[in-house]
């Protein structure tokens, strides 16, 4: 085997390197705690090497959803249930609905509980995809810490068959979504604090640059005035301060009359547009 193709299969275990810590059941607390501080101080530092196609993918993304697109987020396992939250929380944060969705390989229920075998299943995800009507303006980003997880990889591949733009978002180099997506973000996080435990470095890589993603987006789409989530839903006693505290700020009005105005027209953008600061 040449060493061409031993590192390309190096690589594509990247993952799944044994740790570099030892006898952990032996370690005490501040020890352990110690050493998965260590490996997530790495974090940054990879996902900023990867910033620059990171910055492609949300352009690209952002003109599909100028034109009425909607970015899928596809995951088997912790990696779909990172989508799902990330997605989860833009209805509330920034006002808008089914514009960023995410789906996990086993439906709903696999975000508690593991489905078996749902991740190897090839043509399950494009399914779960249609369910959405989904259309050529639309991104699917498949999420896989190994960047060969079946399900992403199916998904993708019918997507991208079907003239969709498709992205990958891994954890390693040279991986099979990497041969299928047409654009591929690679955060190389290294091996884990427990061997192949993804949940860990690697899914803090994801949630990040899930989140980068997301309120880029959200901000490009004008859904942020200044730095304030000015279409955040009221849903609590919180978030009705925070947005009185916002209208006070930009109207240079008193909090009774700030906090009037916000609960007699739901939102503090309805606000700002009936009464310009």
């Amino acid at each position: 085997m040449g060493k061409g193709t031993s590192d390309r299969i190096r690589n594509m275990k990247h993952t799944e390197a044994d740790s570099e810590y030892t006898d952990l059941e032996k370690l005490d607390t501040k020890a352990l705690l110690r050493g998965i501080l260590e490996e997530n101080s790495k974090v940054i530092s990879a996902i900023d090497k990867a910033l620059p196609c990171i910055e492609k993918v949300i352009e690209k993304c952002y003109i599909r959803l100028t034109n009425g697109g909607r970015l899928f987020y596809i995951g088997a396992g912790t990696s779909g249930r990172l989508g799902i939250v990330d997605a989860s929380e833009c209805l509330p944060t920034f006002g808008l609905d089914n514009v960023i969705l995410g789906i996990i390989a086993g439906g709903d229920i696999a975000i508690r509980k593991a489905v078996e075998f749902a991740e190897d299943d090839t043509g399950q995800a494009w399914i779960d995809l249609q369910k959405y009507h989904i259309q050529e303006q639309d991104t699917v980003v498949g999420i896989s810490a190994s960047g060969k997880t079946p399900y992403v990889l199916g998904g993708l591949k019918r997507a991208k068959s079907e003239g969709i733009y498709t992205v990958g978002l891994v954890c390693n180099i040279n991986t099979p979504i990497h041969l299928i997506a047409d654009d591929t973000i690679e955060v190389l996080t290294g091996a884990e604090f427990i061997s192949g435990s993804t949940r860990m470095k690697a899914g803090t890589a994801q949630k990040i640059v899930l989140n980068m993603i997301s309120t880029s987006l959200m901000i490009k789409l004008g859904r942020v005035k200044g730095n304030k989530m000015i279409d955040m839903q009221l849903t609590n006693q919180k978030l009705i301060d925070r947005g009185v505290r916002m209208v006070m700020e930009f109207l240079k009005i008193p909090h009774e009359e700030a906090k009037k105005l916000l609960l007699e027209h739901g939102s503090v953008r309805k606000v700002l547009e009936l009464y310009k600061p």
